[in-house]
C-alpha cells in the first residue's frame, strides 16, 4: 500500500482515516504536510502524532494498540512514595518548557541520534506559547533535575518526553501530573518503563472513542 502524501497547502484536518495506518511499522499514517500549531492539534485530536528523524520526511502515526496511563492507575513503588514525602524535588508548571525541550532532545545513553529535531522543537515551543503544551519541571537546589512535556487538549495530556538527570526527577513530575485532574494520559508507544509506572495497551479503537469526549471537555 502507497503511504498517503499530505500536501503543506492542504487543510490542518487532511488526514486519511487512521484505519488506514500500517500494521507494519505498527501505525504508519501518512507523510508529508507541516507542524503548523492548526495541523498538530488537528492530528493529536484524531488520536495522531509526528514522529521522524533528521533527513526524513513529516512521518505521523497512530499505533494500534496505544499505551495509556489513567491517573489513578500511577504506580507509586515505595522508593518514589520516600522520595515524595521527604519533598526532594520541588515541582513546577511551565516554568522552563524550553529547558525541558532541549533535556529531552539530548542522545540517551546507548542513543547515538535523537527524533526531536530543531524543527520539532520550535514546533512544540509555538504550541506552548498559545497554550497548547506544557512542562512539568521537577528542580532540586534551584537545578533542572527532570521533567516533561507535552500537548494539553480537554482533559488529555499527550506526553511527548520526559527526562531525568536525577533519580525519580521526572517520575515526580508524572505524579505531580496525574494529580492535574486529566481523565487520560496518552503514552503513545509501549515501553518498559511506561508499563511499570502503571501504563497499559488498549485498542486503537477505543481509545480515539475515549479521545472524542475527553477532548471536547472543558
Amino acid at each position: 500500500m502507497a503511504l498517503h502524501w499530505i500536501d503543506a497547502r492542504e487543510p490542518p484536518d487532511a488526514f486519511p482515516s487512521v484505519e488506514c495506518a500500517l500494521v507494519e511499522p505498527n501505525g504508519l499514517l501518512a507523510a508529508g504536510g507541516d507542524l503548523s500549531v492548526a495541523r498538530l492539534l488537528a492530528a493529536y485530536r484524531r488520536g495522531i502524532f509526528p514522529w521522524y528523524e533528521a533527513g526524513q520526511p513529516i512521518l505521523w502515526w497512530s499505533p494500534d494498540p496505544r499505551l495509556v496511563l489513567f491517573p489513578d492507575e500511577l504506580h507509586i513503588s515505595r522508593s518514589l512514595q520516600k522520595t515524595l514525602r521527604r519533598g526532594v524535588f520541588n515541582v513546577t508548571f511551565d516554568a522552563a518548557f524550553g529547558e525541558v525541550i532541549t533535556a529531552c532532545s539530548q542522545p540517551r545513553q546507548g542513543q547515538c541520534g535523537t527524533w526531536l529535531t530543531p524543527e520539532m522543537m520550535r514546533a512544540y515551543v509555538r504550541l506552548h506559547r498559545e497554550g497548547h503544551a506544557q512542562s512539568i519541571e521537577a528542580w532540586r537546589e534551584g537545578r533542572l533535575a527532570g521533567g516533561l512535556y507535552g500537548v494539553r487538549i480537554g482533559r488529555v495530556f499527550f506526553g511527548e518526553s520526559m527526562f531525568s538527570r536525577e533519580s525519580d526527577a521526572s517520575k515526580v513530575a508524572l505524579v505531580h501530573l496525574c494529580r492535574r485532574g486529566y481523565d487520560l494520559i496518552d503514552c503513545q508507544i509501549a515501553s518498559s518503563h511506561l508499563r511499570r509506572l502503571g501504563a497499559r495497551p488498549m485498542p486503537r479503537r477505543e481509545f480515539l472513542a475515549r479521545l472524542d469526549a475527553a477532548c471536547e471537555a472543558a
